[in-house]
Parts: structure tokens; C-alpha cells; sequence
């Protein structure tokens, strides 16, 4: 009777944070457009974001149901939440972890001071050399390995490879100030992907992945799902979650270690970055553009892949 009980409760809590970030905050619509129409930052606007903050209000639902005794979500308290950021910040999870259930809860209590987690974030490089690359992508499977050299050659997010689509398809978002200068120095056919907050932007393959990609075109596009997140994908290559798994596994028996699949973007990164700055564009101008490329408009992200 108790364990049937605490299952009832748990999922209650479960109903609760999707009913209350669905009926109050979810408002699926690019993050950049609504910017740009100066629409209010309160709502959420992609889903990966709703099922990140959704999975964080049900742990910190139950948590607070079980120190506090409390049994619906809306009656968290921010002096509740900040013991429950206190607990979590002891529990050996980052910084970014932290910060993302700190600005879950903040739907439910209002602002929140922020906290700092007792990690120590990792300095390590997650940089791989093209040796590298060509090792692990040679042990994958073809649509795999296809997907591999893209990721590295364009520097794409794990979920942008389902993206893909060519430039006469779709194209970057108007709303942003795109420089000229991005991809100088190098030749190739221009892509567009969807990345973070829906943002479009393009992308360059050299001309041998271009045709490569092109080669594995699919009849008609299909439609998948991606750690709940749907997609329309033009291509037959890899992508996502599995994608990743399959990098780290192979990445793991070639080289003896795993950096992850975004170690491929420190790479791109850490390529471009070093181009321009060879070729006298200041340290600023450098990030500014590489960070466009990136499809961020922050150049200070860039420093992060810098190590």
C-alpha cells in the first residue's frame, strides 16, 4: 500500500510540473525572433528547455515533498528552494546543472539568488586532431563516420546534424546581423542548421563532405524524435543521442579515452580562432566572428573552447 502510494505521488508531482510549465510559461517559438519582437524572456520557448526544467521541478517536488511534506509544486517556497539548491550544490553536480534547476524553480517562486556548485569545473582540453577524428570515424558505422566528419568540419552541435538542410532550402534568421566575413579563408557549400533557441544559421562543408552528405539524401524528409525533441531530417546520417553514443564508444576503444561529441566543436573552434588571429584579425575580432560561426553572438563563449 505505501510503495503504491508513493508512486501515485511521484507521478503526481510529474503531472504538476508539465501542467504548470505548459499552462504558464511554454511558448514554442524561436528564442532569437521573439527577441528580436521584444516578447517577455519569462516563457520557454524550445522544448529540450521545457524537459530540462520540467525533469528539475519534479526533483525538486519530491525533495520538498519529502523534507517538507509538501504535495503540490506550487506550494515551494523560496526559502524551500534554497535549501534545496544548498542540497544540491553538495551533490556533485555543476555549475550549469545547478543554475538550470535555480532558473526551473524561479517559475514557481520568483528570483532566486544564485549558487555555486562545489565542483570544480574540468580545465582539461576537449580539442581532437584530425588523426583523431579519421581513427574514430573509420571504427563507426557509415552514416555515423559521415556524421563525425561533418560535426568536425563544421563544428555542429550533436542535434544540428539532424538539421541539415541546403541553402536553397531554408535559410539564417533575418534577425540577426550576420558578418561577411564568416568562413573567410575557407571554400566549400554553405548549409543551414537549426541550433539553440531555434536560432538558423548557415554552416560550411567542404566541396568532399558536401557530396558525401548529398549521397545519403533521402527520398522524401523524415520525421524522428531526439531525446523527446522532434525533428524533420533531409539526410541519412547520424545524429543526436545515438550519434553520440556511438562517438564515445569508438572513441573510447581507438583512443583509450572520450572527450565527447562536442570535443568536436572545441576543435573547430580552436581551428578557426587560430586562423584569423595568424592573419592579424585582433583577439576580438577573432572571437566576434568564430563566435558567429558558432551561432552564438557572445563572444566571450568562444574563451571556453579556448582551453
Amino acid at each position: 500500500m505505501m510503495l503504491r502510494h508513493g508512486l501515485a505521488m511521484a507521478k503526481s508531482m510529474e503531472k504538476q510540473a508539465e501542467r504548470l510549465l505548459v499552462s504558464r510559461h511554454l511558448e514554442l517559438s524561436s528564442r532569437h525572433l521573439a527577441k528580436a519582437r521584444g516578447d517577455a524572456p519569462s516563457k520557454i520557448r524550445s522544448l529540450s528547455t521545457f524537459h530540462r526544467y520540467r525533469q528539475a521541478l519534479i526533483l525538486a517536488g519530491k525533495w520538498a515533498r519529502l523534507h517538507h511534506g509538501i504535495r503540490r509544486l506550487d506550494h515551494l517556497t523560496p526559502a524551500m528552494a534554497e535549501a534545496y539548491l544548498d542540497h544540491r550544490r553538495t551533490s556533485g553536480i555543476s555549475q550549469k546543472q545547478l543554475d538550470n534547476d535555480r532558473a526551473a524553480m524561479q517559475f514557481v517562486t520568483g528570483k532566486l539568488a544564485s549558487v555555486k556548485s562545489l565542483v570544480t569545473p574540468l580545465k582539461e582540453s576537449r580539442v581532437y586532431s584530425r588523426d583523431e577524428v579519421e581513427r574514430i570515424a573509420a571504427r563507426q558505422s557509415e552514416k555515423n563516420g559521415l556524421a563525425t566528419r561533418i560535426a568536425y568540419d563544421a563544428g555542429l552541435r550533436a542535434h544540428e546534424l539532424l538539421t541539415l538542410r541546403r541553402r536553397d532550402e531554408d535559410r539564417p534568421a533575418w534577425s540577426r546581423d550576420w558578418r561577411s566575413d564568416r568562413f573567410q579563408g575557407r571554400t566549400g557549400v554553405r548549409y543551414v542548421v537549426r541550433g539553440k533557441g531555434g536560432l538558423a544559421r548557415e554552416v560550411l562543408l567542404s566541396p568532399e563532405l558536401s557530396k558525401a552528405l548529398e549521397a545519403h539524401r533521402l527520398d522524401e524528409p523524415r520525421a524522428l524524435t531526439d531525446r523527446s525533441i522532434p525533428y524533420v531530417s533531409y539526410y541519412e546520417i547520424g545524429g543526436g543521442m545515438a550519434w553520440s553514443k556511438s562517438f564515445t564508444k569508438c572513441s573510447q576503444r581507438e583512443l583509450g579515452f572520450s572527450r565527447g561529441g562536442h570535443g568536436l566543436r572545441h576543435s573547430y573552434v580552436q581551428m578557426r580562432y587560430d586562423w584569423f588571429c595568424a592573419r592579424g584579425f585582433s583577439v576580438a575580432q577573432a572571437k566576434l566572428i568564430v563566435s558567429q560561426e558558432m551561432g552564438h553572438f557572445r563572444p566571450n563563449v568562444v574563451e571556453t573552447y579556448l582551453r
